[in-house]
């Protein structure tokens, strides 16, 4: 039986992405329109930036998408309420 060193071991994934290229899961949808992507075979992570295009998960970028990710709940919840709120006084009248 073969042993492998850990150095080959995480090398191999590389190499298939630079061969065959990555194979990109969305692992979060933070909103419509931004999105954080993960390879599942080398565990790159990506996000799309301000112009939708794809760019590397930085931590910079993990605390944008947080923030960014709570802004969008807090307001889709206020929509929600007023939905509700409206929905509520229309059938009451």
């Amino acid at each position: 039986m073969r042993n492998y060193s850990p150095i080959k071991a995480a090398l191999m994934p590389r190499i298939y992405c630079n061969i065959f290229g990555h194979d990109y899961h969305v692992t979060k949808k933070v909103t419509r329109h931004v999105k954080e992507y993960t390879c599942s075979k080398c565990k790159k992570e990506l996000t799309t930036n301000s112009n939708g295009d794809l760019t590397a998960l930085t931590p910079n970028f993990k605390e944008i998408n947080e923030v960014l990710e709570k802004i969008h709940a807090v307001r889709n919840q206020r929509l929600q309420d007023k939905i509700v709120t409206s929905s509520i006084s229309a059938s009451a009248v």
